[in-house]
C-alpha cells in the first residue's frame, strides 16, 4: 500500500512482470498486480484528527491513478459538450415509488441515479480507480481498518442545505438495517461523523477492492428530510436530494420526466464535466420489447439495446436506417462479464436438491442446436461463469486452488479434482443422443423412474418443471428444451406473469425455475454473497434467486472478498467457479457479449469512450443539426 504524495500527485508503486488481462483478448485491465491503495495514511482508526490527515483526491487498486489532483476532466467526455435537448429513453419495469431504499419488491423508476450523488465516482478508463464527488478527499489509517470521507464544502441537498458528515453517518446506519443491506454492507463495523465535514466508515477487516466498490454505488441520504420519514416506505412524492437532475413530471405506470438542475452544486466538478447535458430526459414506459421496438422506429424512442440478434439483423432496415438517421452500435462493457443467460433451477425443493438430477436436466439441454437454430449461432456458450476472463476455471486445479478446496473434498465431487470441467457439447444428433441416455440413467440413480411415458419418484409424484417468466419470448428459448425433457418423461411448462405477480413469486420463492441475466460486475468480488453465498440463499429477492448453498462457496467467497492481491482474488474465484460448475445448480446458457444498440442520429457523443465504462447516457448530448436533418 503506498500513500499519494503531499503534492497531490499520484503515487508509483512496483511492477511485476507477467501481466495478465481480466479478459482475455480485450484491452489490459490490470497493469500492475501489486495492490495499491492511492490514499495518505493515518496511524490507526481509533486516533482520528482531521487536521492531521493529509487527504487524497482519488482511491485506486492494482494500478496507479491515471489522473492526478487538479485535473481537469476525464478523458473520455467532453468537456466542451454543449447542454440543451431531451433524451427519450424505454423502460419496461414500471415503477411504485420514490423511496431510495425500497423493500418488499418494489423498484424506482428507471434513470433513478440521475437524481442522487455518491461519494465517489468510477473511473470507466481504469478498471478500478475512484474519484471524489461529494468528498473531496480520501484518507485510509495505515492498518486499512478505518477510511475518513471529507465532505466538498459546496456539497447542498436541493433547499440549500449543506451536506454532512452526519448525512454519510445516516445513510449507511440506515442500509445496514434492512436484511439485505446487511448482506452488502456487513463489512462496516460502525460509522462516526467526526464533525460537519469528515465522516469515518470503520471495517470489521482490512480495506478492500469490495468496499469501495460498495461505497460508490450508494446514494447519500439527506437526514434532516427522512428523520421524520420513513426511506423504505412506498411513496410518489419526489423526495430531497442534492443530485444533477430533479423529477419534472411523472404518471405511475406511463412516464418520468427528469429536468437538468441548472443549479446543480456538482456541475464544474472535473469528474461530471461533460456529463449530463441533456436538459430533460424522459422515460416511458413500455411493458413489452414488440411495442418498444415499434415506438423506436416511429421515432418516440431515441435509443433502444437490442437483445433479440434476430431484431438486431433483421427488425431495422427501414428507410430511416438506409438514409442513415437510424444507427448500430455495437459497445463492450470491459467492467461487465458473465452469464447473460441461464436456468436458474429453485434448488431449495425436493427435486432439484440431488446434484445427479441438475446433472441430468443439464445434459438434456442442446445449446448448439438451439444456437444455430433460434440465433444463427452467434452466442457462445458460457463454461464459466465469468467466461473470457482469468477468473474463469480452465485445466486442472492449481495449487493454490487445491489448497482452498481440499478441506471440502468430502462434499465435492471427486471429478472436480481429477478433470477440468466443460459442458458436453454435442456436434450431431447421435452425441446428444448419448447426453439423453446419460441423464436417463443419472435420473434413475436418483430414484425417479418412468411409468407410462411419465418420469416419477417412488412416491408417485411426477416430475414438473414450471417455469416462471415475465417476458413472453422466453417461449422461444424454452420449447425446444421442453421436447428434450418429455423424451425423459419430465413435463416442462412456461407461466407468463405479470411483474407483480412475478416479484411476489419469486419473493416467496413459489417457483421451480427461471431464466435468468447473471452478467456480473468485474472483479465480482462486491456481487459474490449475494448471489452465492447460504445466508442469501433464503432471502427475498436477493439476488441468490437459485437458492444456492454450500460451506465450501462460504468460504471461498469470504477468501474472494477479504483477498489484498489479485492472486488471491484469481485462486479464490477460480475454485469457486469449480465448485459452482459441477455442482450443477444452474445451467449457464451463453456469455455476456456486445450491447447491440440502435439509436436515432440526433446526438454528439465523446470520441473516446470509456473502456470499461462508456458514458451514456451522461456523457452523450443533443445535436440540433442532426436532429433537423431527421426532422425535415
Amino acid at each position: 500500500m503506498r500513500a499519494a504524495p503531499r503534492t497531490g500527485g499520484t503515487a508509483r508503486g512496483p511492477k511485476r512482470s507477467g501481466l495478465r488481462t481480466l479478459a482475455q483478448g480485450r484491452p489490459k485491465v490490470f497493469r500492475h498486480v501489486c495492490w495499491l491503495i492511492l490514499v495518505t495514511h493515518i496511524a490507526s482508526a481509533g486516533d482520528i484528527d482531521p487536521a492531521q490527515l493529509d487527504f487524497a483526491h482519488g482511491i485506486a487498486f492494482f494500478a496507479d491513478l491515471k489522473y492526478p489532483a487538479g485535473f481537469t476532466h476525464l478523458d473520455y467526455l467532453n468537456p466542451d459538450a454543449p447542454k440543451g435537448g431531451q433524451l427519450n429513453e424505454a423502460s419496461q419495469a414500471a415503477f411504485d415509488t420514490f423511496a431510495p431504499l425500497p423493500e418488499g419488491g418494489t423498484s424506482p423508476p428507471a434513470g433513478f441515479w440521475f437524481y442522487a450523488d455518491t461519494l465517489l465516482i468510477r473511473s470507466g478508463d481504469e478498471v478500478s480507480a475512484f474519484y471524489g464527488r461529494l468528498a473531496d478527499g480520501i484518507a485510509v489509517t495505515d492498518d486499512r481498518m478505518a477510511i475518513v470521507f471529507r465532505i466538498h464544502p459546496d456539497a447542498r441537498w436541493r433547499d440549500g442545505v449543506p451536506v454532512t458528515a452526519k448525512d454519510v453517518k445516516y445513510t449507511f446506519e440506515t442500509r445496514l438495517a434492512q436484511l439485505q443491506g446487511r448482506t452488502y454492507f456487513g463489512f462496516i463495523r460502525s460509522l462516526a461523523a467526526i464533525d460537519d465535514r469528515h465522516a469515518v466508515i470503520h471495517l470489521n477487516h482490512p480495506l478492500t477492492l469490495n468496499h469501495i466498490i460498495m461505497v460508490q454505488f450508494t446514494s447519500i441520504l439527506p437526514e434532516h428530510y427522512w428523520r421524520d420519514r420513513n426511506p423504505h416506505e412506498p411513496t410518489l412524492t419526489p423526495p430531497l436530494s442534492s443530485g444533477p437532475y430533479e423529477i419534472a413530471a411523472f404518471e405511475q405506470g406511463r412516464y418520468i420526466v427528469y429536468r437538468r438542475d441548472p443549479d446543480y452544486w456538482g456541475r464544474d466538478l472535473p469528474v461530471n464535466k461533460g456529463r449530463y447535458n441533456f436538459d430533460t430526459v424522459r422515460y416511458e414506459i413500455y411493458r413489452d420489447a414488440t411495442v418498444t421496438r415499434e415506438a423506436f422506429r416511429k421515432g418516440l424512442v431515441d435509443i433502444w439495446t437490442e437483445g433479440d440478434i434476430r431484431y438486431w439483423h433483421n427488425g431495422y432496415d427501414t428507410p430511416a436506417f438506409e438514409k442513415g438517421w437510424i444507427r448500430k452500435i455495437r459497445r463492450h462493457f470491459g467492467i461487465e462479464v458473465g452469464v447473460r443467460s441461464s436456468i436458474a433451477l429453485n434448488n431449495r425443493l425436493p427435486r432439484f436438491r440431488d446434484r445427479r438430477v441438475r446433472q441430468a436436466l443439464t445434459l438434456a439441454m442442446d445449446f448448439e442446436w438451439q444456437n444455430r437454430t433460434l440465433h444463427a449461432g452467434h452466442h457462445n456458450r458460457a463454461h464459466s461463469y465469468w467466461p473470457d476472463t482469468i477468473l474463469a476455471a480452465t485445466g486442472m486445479p492449481s495449487d493454490d486452488e487445491l489448497e482452498l478446496l481440499r478441506p471440502f473434498a468430502d462434499s465435492l465431487p471427486d471429478e472436480l479434482f481429477r478433470r477440468p470441467f466443460r459442458f458436453e457439447e454435442p456436434a450431431s444428433p447421435a452425441a446428444h443422443r448419448s447426453n439423453m441416455v446419460a441423464a436417463r440413467n443419472l435420473l434413475e440413480k436418483a430414484g425417479w423412474r418412468i411409468s407410462e411415458g411419465t418420469l416419477r419418484n417412488a412416491a408417485g409424484d411426477a416430475f414438473e418443471i414450471e417455469f416462471l417468466s415475465r417476458n413472453a419470448a422466453d417461449a422461444r428459448v424454452l420449447l425446444p428444451y421442453f421436447q428434450q425433457l418429455a423424451q425423459l418423461g419430465i413435463r416442462g411448462s412456461v407461466r407468463l406473469a405479470e411483474t407483480s405477480q412475478y416479484i411476489n413469486r419469486i419473493r416467496t420463492l413459489d417457483f421451480d425455475a427461471v431464466l435468468k441475466n447473471q452478467d456480473i460486475l468485474m472483479p465480482p468480488v462486491i456481487e459474490l454473497r449475494a448471489t452465492y453465498h447460504s445466508e442469501t440463499a433464503g432471502v427475498p429477492l436477493s439476488r441468490n434467486t437459485a437458492g444456492i448453498a454450500h460451506p465450501a462457496l462460504d468460504f471461498l467467497i469470504d477468501k474472494a472478498e477479504r483477498a489484498t492481491t489479485l492472486d488471491e482474488i484469481v485462486a479464490a474465484c477460480r475454485a469457486l467457479d469449480r465448485v459452482l460448475l459441477w455442482q450443477y445448480y444452474q445451467i449457464p446458457l451463453y456469455a455476456v457479449d456486445l450491447r447491440r444498440t440502435v439509436h436515432w442520429d440526433r446526438f454528439g457523443r465523446p470520441a473516446v469512450e470509456g473502456t470499461y465504462w462508456p458514458a451514456f447516457p451522461d456523457g452523450w448530448w443533443y445535436d440540433p443539426e442532426r436532429a433537423a436533418r431527421i426532422e425535415r
